[in-house]
């Protein structure tokens, strides 16, 4: 009786370090994007170097606004367990902006 009570709070613990772990590297590589984005690289190179820090099936969002450079990175992290491909998740992320830098200071 107390066995299916346990596993589901080990499976809640994991789930909460996984979700905490995609957050961090979702920061880090929106971070990483922008700043390379800001330095005028291509959107590929952008892209390319935000797949090295994102976790794997986050969905990337690479754009210019005016004077800004803006990547946002986003991903669900799924309850581990017998759960459906749809079953629980949480949605992890981050959107980091970054100042264009002036192509005549190069």
């Amino acid at each position: 009786m107390v066995l299916p009570a346990v596993v589901l709070l080990g499976a809640s613990g994991v789930w909460a370090v996984a979700a905490a772990a995609a957050q961090l590297r979702c920061v880090d590589a929106a971070g990483t994007g922008a700043r390379a984005l800001a330095r005028g690289e291509s959107t590929a190179a952008v892209s390319s170097a935000v797949a090295e820090v994102a976790p794997a099936g986050a969905a990337v969002s690479i754009s210019r606004t005016g004077e800004l450079a803006v990547v946002e990175v986003r991903m669900t992290v799924r309850l581990p367990g017998p759960w459906p491909r749809d079953g629980p998740g949480l949605v992890v992320g981050d959107r980091a902006v970054a100042a264009l830098e002036d192509e005549g200071a190069r």
